[in-house]
């Protein structure tokens, strides 16, 4: 999943990344290339023991998180805070006074930078720091930063400093598209919070803006919250499958892997069970975001949010799902038919199939036809094998490499976070990557990539480097094991890692159009596009190597493992686009029709097939509304573009230089300075055809 902050008019779009001006042969005239660090360690090693904690130093400097010496404590983020917003209150002023010209938009960008570098930050911040106050302070940082950027992207002043570019034809005309494109995306975010309205209606934009912030960040919170009921309701011979709390059993999720089906059906009835303070505040997120959208000039949420985007508008995005069930109908009805069936050979007495078998009946299916058990694919998956392979990969491809660096103290905000120089082999350092890779209390149970700081040209020429973190949860090494992987785990690690290589490569004049800063629905297409290197043999063999003896994983186990992956794909597809439509639905007219229980079960009941469980609100745990709301389906379209990318590019040799190059010259180079579709078609040779 990709993380990225909303930011209006100057907002940090979510999305992608590119080099701009500074160009790809290099980091281009008047930027410093950075050299090469003597402190750099090998990847694969640094991943396969354990941290050795840091270095006993009674007076070093106390460098605070990610480098930012305010942040030593959590009151550094009012510091922060404060500083961010006096340059903000500066660049507005500069922007007012400033002539129209290309400095207008440098101007921007540098406004649209101080805020999201305290804004992202503490976006991650608040959501995975082991230690509460620094949480509620980057909470409280989140709310303050928004509150501000919606009421700058409702500037009169602001907006009519950039109006003055936009409407003057020679000057537009005489701007780099970069230049061009970044200026219309400002302009955009402006008129999408409401700048043409009335001063009052203004404020109303604002007020719901901010209203949307808490509200996603109450439902966020609650969708991870686990379900606490009392033990004797369950029977006791699965309460050993749970946690208890005294007298009370914790649900923390759907335990779809579970072998019992008691457990998993326990699991999903008391998991998703309403909760009336998650149902209410859903509710209210989503009529507030309808409100806001018809306030603005659009006829649903769903309207507003799709602009600028692949897909464009909703009937586009329901086309391309009723058009996909359409296609996968008949496979996902013998896929079931075969779950079924494996279900009944199971447990006769009970063959009915629910909600909460398809994920483990699916993985008995594939793991009898094609002996697939994970146990036997772990001891090859080791975490710094699985490294070594992603830099063997990067090495290939685009000349990339990647050093473990031991990070200063207070740097990192647990001791088993390991920090990443990522270092191209004539342009020197590009970036670091930090990895937060395993589990620990109270840590989101998602992977996910965050921008902590976004590229982008300086004025004194030269480059800030890229900073990103990649959220995992792996289980921890032992004294005698390294940390071992399972196929999903490692397809999940180099999924996450195309999104954080899509932040590092580029060099991107503007960090308003950096890394994953881009429309929602190409996104995914980079880390899509590493699950299909993840299950090539030709990749795999550089690095799957078995922990103990060193021997490589057989060919025909890979070839097995990539043929169990087609086993109930249809199936899994099918509710994907379940989940898509559902969430169109959600964001399409309002007032609803009906409640959002009863869409979700006709909904489910259409596109999915299998019967809705009474008493229960699957939408309730549907985290994705809140930072794909109304674009969930990106998913999906970015697996086409991802799959005819890895079919143009890489199905013929997965480490050809060359493709590799015009892979990061033509797409990952220009994050959101550029049309996607323009991307895709340049890539494939095929300018201004359509694709």
């Amino acid at each position: 999943m990709l993380c990225a902050r909303g930011l209006g008019g100057l907002r940090a779009r979510a999305a992608p990344l590119r080099p701009g001006r500074a160009g790809l042969g290099g980091l281009g005239a008047g930027i410093r290339a950075r050299g090469v660090s003597t402190s750099w360690s090998p990847v694969g090693a640094a991943f396969n023991v354990k941290p050795q904690g840091r270095r006993l130093d009674l007076f070093g400097e106390r460098r605070g998180l990610f480098g930012v010496p305010e942040l030593s404590s959590p009151e550094g983020f009012r510091i922060a805070q404060e500083n961010a917003l006096r340059k903000t209150d500066l660049l507005v002023e500069r922007a007012r006074c400033t002539p129209p010209g290309p400095q207008t938009v440098l101007i921007f960008d540098e406004l649209s930078d101080s805020l999201c570098r305290v804004a992202d930050l503490a976006d991650f911040v608040k959501i995975a720091h082991p230690e509460p106050a620094f949480r509620e302070a980057a909470e409280e940082a989140c709310r303050s930063i928004g509150t501000v950027v919606e009421k700058l992207n409702t500037n009169v002043e602001l907006y009519q400093s950039l109006q003055k570019l936009l409407a003057d034809e020679k000057l537009m005309d005489s701007l780099d598209p970069e230049t061009r494109r970044v200026a219309e995306l400002f302009m955009f975010d402006f008129e999408i919070s409401g700048i043409h309205l009335d001063k009052e209606k203004r404020k109303r934009a604002v007020d719901l803006n901010v209203k949307i912030l808490d509200l996603s960040s109450t439902f966020l919170m609650g969708t991870n919250f686990p379900t606490k009921i009392e033990k004797h309701l369950l029977p006791a011979h699965i309460h050993h499958n749970f946690v208890f709390t005294g007298d009370h059993v914790m649900i923390d999720g759907l335990h779809a892997e579970a072998p019992d089906d008691l457990v998993r059906e326990a699991a999903y009835k008391i998991f998703l069970y309403p909760n009336a303070d998650q149902l209410k505040c859903l509710e209210e997120l989503l009529s507030s975001r309808d409100l806001l959208a018809k306030l603005v000039g659009y006829s649903t949420y769903s309207h507003r949010a799709l602009q600028g985007t692949i897909a464009k508008n909703p009937e586009t995005v329901m086309e391309f799902l009723e058009k996909l069930s359409d296609k996968l109908s008949e496979r996902t009805v013998k896929d079931f038919e075969m779950i079924r069936g494996m279900k009944m050979k199971l447990n006769p007495q009970n063959s009915e199939l629910m909600p909460w078998d398809p994920p483990y009946y699916s993985g008995v299916i594939r793991a009898e036809r094609y002996n697939i058990e994970p146990s036997l694919y772990c001891p090859f998956f080791s975490l710094g094998a699985c490294m070594e392979g992603l830099n063997i990969l990067f090495n290939k491809l685009l000349g990339i490499s990647l050093y473990a660096e031991q990070p200063a103290k207070g740097e990192v905000w647990c001791e088993d976070v390991r920090k990443l120089a990522v270092v191209h082999e004539s342009e020197g350092l590009l970036g670091y990557i930090y990895c937060d890779f395993f589990q620990r209390a109270d840590k989101p149970h998602q992977d996910c990539h965050f921008t902590i700081r976004g590229g982008r040209l300086k004025e004194d020429g030269d480059y800030q480097l890229p900073v990103v973190v990649l959220m995992l949860n792996l289980p921890h090494s032992s004294r005698n094991l390294p940390t071992l992987l399972t196929p999903g785990m490692m397809e999940n690690l180099f999924h996450e890692m195309g999104h954080a290589m899509h932040s590092m490569l580029g060099r991107t004049r503007y960090q308003h159009v950096t890394g994953t800063r881009c429309p929602t629905d190409f996104a995914e297409v980079p880390s899509i596009l590493m699950e299909y290197f993840a299950n090539d043999y030709r990749v795999v063999n550089q690095f799957a190597r078995h922990y103990q003896t060193g021997q490589s994983l057989p060919k025909n186990m890979v070839s097995r493992l990539c043929e169990s992956k087609k086993v109930c794909a249809a199936a899994d597809m099918q509710l994907q686009v379940f989940y898509a439509t559902l969430d169109q639905i959600y964001h399409g007219k309002h007032p609803l029709r009906k409640s959002t229980t009863d869409i979700l079960k006709e909904t489910q009941e259409k596109f999915y097939g299998l019967p809705y469980v009474p008493n229960t609100a699957w939408q309730l745990r549907f985290s994705h509304l809140v930072g794909y709301g109304a674009k969930y389906y990106s998913y999906l379209m970015s697996r086409a573009v991802a799959s005819m990318v890895w079919k143009e590019c890489f199905l013929q040799d997965p480490f050809n230089r060359a493709a590799g190059e015009r892979y990061r010259r033509e797409m990952l180079a220009h994050g959101g300075g550029k049309e996607p579709m323009l991307m895709v078609q340049e890539l494939k040779g095929q300018e201004g055809e359509q694709w």
